[in-house]
C-alpha cells in the first residue's frame, strides 16, 4: 500500500488534473448540455472503462518499465510537462474557449454515447501523462508490492474522477448559463485552471521519480 502522505498527494494531483479542461471534460459537458443529464453519465460510464484500461495497463507493466529506466522515466516526465504547459497556454490565451462554451453535436444512442466516451479517454494525452509520468512517482517499492500500489492509485485516481465527472454532467447546463451571463467570471476560470496546469508542468519537470 502507498504511504497516506503519498496516496493524499496524489489524490490532490488527480483532483488538479480532473479539473483542468480536457477532451473528457470537453465531450461530457457537451454530450449533457446537448442531449441531457442522462445521456452525460453514459458517456461518463465509457470515459470511466478508459481510465480502467489505462490503470491496468499500468499496473501490469509500464509503470515497473518506466520506473526501470531512468532515462525514459525522464524524457516522459518532461514531454508531460511541455504538455501541461501547452495546456495552461490554451487555457489562458487571448480568444481561449471555456469547456462549458456550448458546442453542438448530433443525438447518439445509449452504445454510441458509451463508446464515444470510452474512445476519447483512451485517446486524451492528459490521461496517458496522468499514468505514465504522475503515477509512477508515487510507488515506492520499500512500500510493497508494485502492483498493489499502482491499483491502489490508480482506483483512487478513478473515483475522483468519475465523481468530479459526474457533478459536471449533471450541473453543465445551468454552469454553462451562469458562464455565459457573467463573460468576466468564465475569463476568471480559464486563468484559474490555466494556472493549476503550470504548477503541475513546473511540479512534473522539477521532481524525481521515488
Amino acid at each position: 500500500m502507498p504511504d497516506l502522505p503519498a496516496l493524499f498527494a496524489f489524490a490532490a494531483i488527480a483532483l488538479g488534473m480532473v479539473l483542468t479542461p480536457g477532451p473528457n471534460m470537453v465531450y461530457l459537458i457537451s454530450r449533457s448540455i446537448c442531449q441531457g443529464r442522462a445521456a452525460g453519465l453514459i458517456s461518463l460510464g465509457g470515459v470511466a472503462t478508459g481510465f480502467v484500461v489505462y490503470m491496468l495497463c499500468a499496473a501490469f507493466g509500464i509503470t515497473a518499465l518506466v520506473m526501470a529506466i531512468p532515462y525514459a522515466y525522464d524524457a516522459i516526465r518532461f514531454a508531460g510537462a511541455l504538455y501541461l504547459l501547452w495546456l495552461a497556454w490554451q487555457a489562458v490565451r487571448p480568444g481561449g474557449r471555456s469547456p462549458f462554451a456550448v458546442q453542438d453535436l448530433p443525438r447518439d444512442g445509449p452504445l454510441k454515447l458509451f463508446l464515444m466516451g470510452f474512445l476519447t479517454n483512451l485517446l486524451n494525452p492528459k490521461i496517458a501523462v496522468m499514468y505514465l509520468s504522475l503515477l509512477p512517482q508515487f510507488i515506492d517499492p520499500a512500500q510493497g508490492s508494485v502492483l498493489t500500489q499502482a491499483l491502489v492509485l490508480g482506483s483512487v485516481q478513478i473515483a475522483i474522477s468519475v465523481i468530479v465527472n459526474a457533478m459536471i454532467a449533471l450541473s453543465a447546463a445551468s454552469i454553462a448559463v451562469f458562464l455565459t451571463r457573467r463573460p468576466t467570471f468564465a475569463r476568471v476560470q480559464r486563468w484559474i485552471m490555466g494556472t493549476v496546469l503550470g504548477l503541475l508542468a513546473v511540479k512534473m519537470a522539477t521532481e524525481k521519480a521515488g
